[in-house]
């Protein structure tokens, strides 16, 4: 199931415009379209990932991504209940904050 979703759209892709045209040819072209796993099962990777790390700033794309390749609102927030056991409670709070903006933006752009 190939992903439909654009590539990335970097804030700073005026800044770094090569940065940009590599990440959406290697990562979304090519990375995110190997058949090796979905792109619902790469988002979970992904969004697991950056929670684990603390990579805050990347993850409203990834968590609007995930919603969009079929991840579920409850399955986002049980990974991240499931995460706050290994990746810590302090990085669990700070990623719920996050996905309650972009669950309430969702919402009201329909």
């Amino acid at each position: 199931m190939a992903d439909t979703n654009p590539p990335m759209r970097a804030p700073w892709g005026d800044l770094a415009p090569h940065l940009t045209d590599i990440s959406n040819r290697v990562l979304f072209d090519d990375v995110w379209q190997r058949p090796g796993l979905s792109p619902r099962d790469r988002s979970m990777i992904t969004v697991a990932s950056l929670i684990s790390h603390y990579r805050l700033n990347e993850m409203p794309f990834h968590l609007e991504k995930a919603l969009a390749n079929g991840v579920t609102r409850d399955e986002i927030i049980e990974m991240i209940t499931h995460l706050a056991f290994y990746a810590g409670w302090p990085t669990a709070a700070s990623a719920l904050t996050i996905v309650r903006k972009v669950f309430e933006e969702a919402d009201a752009h329909g």
